[in-house]
């Protein structure tokens, strides 16, 4: 099955997975450490890219290395009406991190990264300035117990060719 921005087959998760392990690897290492034609490498990585399955290389860089060190999940009730002129003024906030739509009574959940205690009670009163944000609850994160991560869906993917590899 050929990679789409739906669907990977398990050559595409091994592939993704070896790039996850060794992000400098190169064309050629991984073809030689899949077993694959380099061609055939070079031809899914530019599919990958090209069908949006690989999230920018910006998100790779912590906020804390540009000096946020506060990181909040903001709840923010909007005018139904409202929800793309929100989500549009949200997005010039340069410390609004990711915007989610959600079901139920909160309709955003924004991630939000402040400095320090003030700047983050700035942020929260810009977010209430925007024409349509009804209401807002800040919660601060504290610790994280789970990164981000995608292995273990990408090992699954991968099936047992995987083992093979080592």
């Amino acid at each position: 099955m050929p990679a789409s921005a739906d669907r990977l087959d398990a050559t595409d998760a091994r592939l993704l997975l070896a790039l996850t392990e060794d992000p400098r690897a190169t064309v050629l290492g991984l073809a030689q450490r899949l077993g694959l034609a380099r061609n055939t490498v070079q031809a899914r990585l530019a599919r990958l890219e090209a069908g949006g399955v690989l999230d920018p290389f910006e998100l790779r860089v912590r906020p804390e290395s540009l000096g946020y060190r506060l990181t909040a999940y903001v709840t923010v009730q909007v005018v139904q009406t409202s929800l793309a002129d929100v989500g549009a003024a949200l997005a010039g906030i340069p410390e609004v991190l990711e915007v989610t739509g959600l079901s139920g009574v909160v309709d955003l959940l924004v991630r939000v990264v402040a400095v320090d205690a003030d700047d983050l009670w700035r942020i929260t009163e810009q977010v209430l300035a925007i024409p349509g944000v009804q209401r807002t609850d800040t919660n601060l994160a504290l610790r994280r117990f789970v990164g981000p991560r995608m292995i273990p869906l990408l090992e699954r993917a991968a099936g047992p060719a995987r083992a093979e590899e080592g």
